[in-house]
């Protein structure tokens, strides 16, 4: 649990959400007290952990993964559930916590099981399977592949680009500043290209940041798309 809240911490800062000055402003404690215990200088007790999850409006339950279908290993029951999260979730959350999960998406047993991924060292320890709603907003570019208030479930175990199936594209969710797009996607000069299905969308280009490859920027591989009426 400690290093879940360590972590936890550390992914909200990178996200530029929290810092440290700002934690120590929270809780009441110093800014080196907080940033030892970050670095894994020191042990928090139990009741400078409650001060934090306080600040922060969570609770242990919520650092407690749905790790029932985490990375390969999957249930085999009846039917397999996949979490429906929010577009931030899916695009920065490694492991879903209880409370970020809206409903569970019910899937036929051995959906799932029969994916197989092309994944990034980076992305192994993460949760692989999420599902997204699809405002009507986001969907106008992939339409009529995607209409409005559809359920993408997306694979984050494939950020690979590389087909999926031979000569068919894969349709991606993409990070595209802090927003989560549904796009073709193609690399070339260091850039993203984004391709809609509806062409009356344009070709979107993104940066490829130092430090980054073009699979950082993607969330996964979608792997079903649940147009409902």
């Amino acid at each position: 649990m400690h290093e879940r809240l360590r972590l936890e911490m550390l992914r909200r800062i990178k996200r530029g959400t929290l810092s440290v000055s700002l934690l120590a402003r929270q809780t009441g404690f110093g800014q080196a007290h907080l940033s030892n215990f970050l670095h894994c200088r020191r042990q928090l007790s139990l009741e400078a952990m409650d001060r934090i999850l306080a600040a922060q409006h969570l609770t242990a339950a919520d650092l407690l993964p749905l790790t029932q279908y985490a990375g390969d290993s999957l249930a085999d029951d009846e039917n397999s559930s996949v979490p429906v999260v929010s577009h931030a979730a899916a695009l920065f959350e490694p492991h879903i916590r209880p409370s970020a999960a809206h409903a569970m998406l019910r899937l036929p047993a051995g959906v799932l099981q029969s994916l197989h991924t092309r994944v990034s060292n980076s992305r192994r320890s993460w949760q692989r399977f999420v599902a997204v709603r699809i405002p009507s907003s986001d969907a106008q570019a992939m339409d009529p592949l995607v209409l409005p208030d559809a359920i993408a479930l997306i694979d984050r175990h494939y950020n690979a680009l590389a087909p999926y199936r031979p000569n068919r594209q894969n349709v991606y969710a993409v990070r595209h500043g802090a927003h989560l797009t549904l796009r073709y996607a193609d690399f070339s000069l260091n850039r993203l290209v984004l391709r809609p299905h509806n062409i009356a969308f344009p070709v979107e280009l993104v940066e490829i940041d130092p430090g980054e490859s073009p699979g950082d920027l993607l969330a996964g591989r979608v792997a079903l798309i649940i147009n409902e009426p």
